[in-house]
């Protein structure tokens, strides 16, 4: 691929997986590269590994706050988001985590992973007599949904309503979720007077659960505005559903892919640590994020002016060849591993990195168990955007056999 040929705004270059080879040439030719929009100032792209981490950790510089994290600024009509914590800057951001965090200590996962574990089983439960499955649909969306239903007191029979709201809201440019502006407003709407609605019903009686914990969360007095919680509901909803399926998702594809891996880690699932540490890292869920520079600045020496948009790429950052030796091989053994999945450090590390990880480990321990001599079944299908690395559907077949636990 050429330099002239990069297009980062198309998302069918990300659908049919083209972006790598684009983000290869641009990391070894041009690693802060400008982009013209059709309908958009520009922007910057930070495609290196230690530059994204520069960018991301300077909130004083390059601000989340200013217009938002998606690359178009943010809509007049959308200003609520700024309500919710990726559009925050310290120290409004501290505040907010500071309160947010005390529903993601040791202890809450801690109380969330047995019940997981039991939830985990059942989903295998229902797909092993038949021997096939979308994997997509059946298996990985099921856990992180089951997963935001018991932390936040959702009813188990509206989890698919959070399925189909994430998915319109993330599915804009993809028609098999009705891919446009319209109905991701719509489906935002609905999700936040969801979210109103269950926050008011348990403020009438809390209990140890983590829904109680954000809605009594107090620090120095401070506590959550209805409107905070409620666009916290949606941020988990969204990143807590989103983001666990499609790496759990890449993860069983890269296995496949690559079954020397798969069976490495059949043999020896004391590998499984490191293993979801490269699902991470492969999958890299969240394609990028954006900024606002608030000064002048110069960056591995390019000069970025006030207001320019800069967008930050962990995808390409995952494949950064100064970093990660032969970076695109999967290696489940791959050590050091220095992915930046969650982000790059500083203020906006993702709050549930240890929540994804401990659903990731649950998930694999079972499909590994309990999945022998799986394989592919179908095409595979990606998701239409530049911004969320989904996969929709990936039919597989394998060994049938019995329920152990339904």
């Amino acid at each position: 691929m050429q330099l002239s040929e990069v297009d980062l705004i198309n998302p069918d270059t990300f659908r049919t997986g083209q972006h790598h080879a684009m983000f290869e040439v641009l990391r070894a030719e041009d690693p802060i590269h400008w982009t013209e929009e059709p309908d958009g100032p520009g922007f910057w792209s930070v495609t290196r590994h230690a530059d994204l981490i520069t960018v991301n950790r300077d909130t004083q510089v390059f601000s989340s706050a200013e217009q938002g994290i998606s690359i178009p600024d943010i809509p007049a009509e959308g200003a609520m988001v700024r309500e919710m914590m990726l559009y925050m800057d310290p120290p409004r951001h501290t505040r907010y985590r500071r309160l947010v965090s005390k529903g993601f200590t040791p202890r809450m996962i801690g109380l969330l992973e047995t019940g997981l574990r039991t939830k985990c089983q059942l989903i295998l439960d229902k797909v092993v007599a038949a021997g096939e499955c979308d994997f997509v649909i059946d298996i990985a969306a099921e856990l992180p949904l089951q997963a935001i239903a018991e932390m936040m007191g959702v009813p188990s029979d509206d989890r698919h309503k959070l399925f189909d709201w994430t998915n319109r809201m993330i599915g804009i440019d993809d028609p098999e979720f009705e891919g446009d502006r319209d109905s991701a407003g719509e489906a935002a709407a609905e999700l936040y007077m969801y979210a109103n609605t269950l926050a008011a019903e348990k403020r009438q009686q809390l209990s140890d659960d983590i829904l109680s914990t954000l809605l009594g969360a107090e620090l120095d007095g401070d506590e959550l505005s209805e409107t905070e919680f409620d666009m916290f509901f949606m941020l988990l909803a969204v990143a807590g559903n989103e983001t666990t399926r499609n790496a759990t998702s890449h993860g069983m594809r890269a296995l496949l892919d690559n079954p020397d891996q798969l069976a490495k880690l059949q043999a020896n699932p004391d590998l499984l640590p490191g293993a979801i540490e490269e699902i991470l890292r492969w999958a890299t869920p969240v394609l990028h994020f954006r900024r606002t520079a608030m000064e002048d600045y110069e960056l591995a020496g390019t000069k970025i002016a006030k207001g320019d948009k800069v967008v930050i790429w962990h995808i390409s950052a995952n494949r950064d060849e100064t970093i990660f030796d032969e970076p695109f091989a999967f290696n489940i053994e791959r050590t050091p591993n220095d992915h930046i999945a969650f982000g790059g450090g500083g203020a906006h590390f993702c709050l549930g990195a240890n929540l994804a990880r401990m659903e990731l480990n649950l998930i694999f321990t079972e499909v590994l168990a309990r999945l022998p001599n799986v394989e592919s079944n179908g095409e595979t299908e990606y998701l239409r955007s530049n911004f969320i690395g989904g996969i929709k559907h990936m039919p597989i077949k394998f060994t049938k056999s019995h329920s152990l636990y339904s």
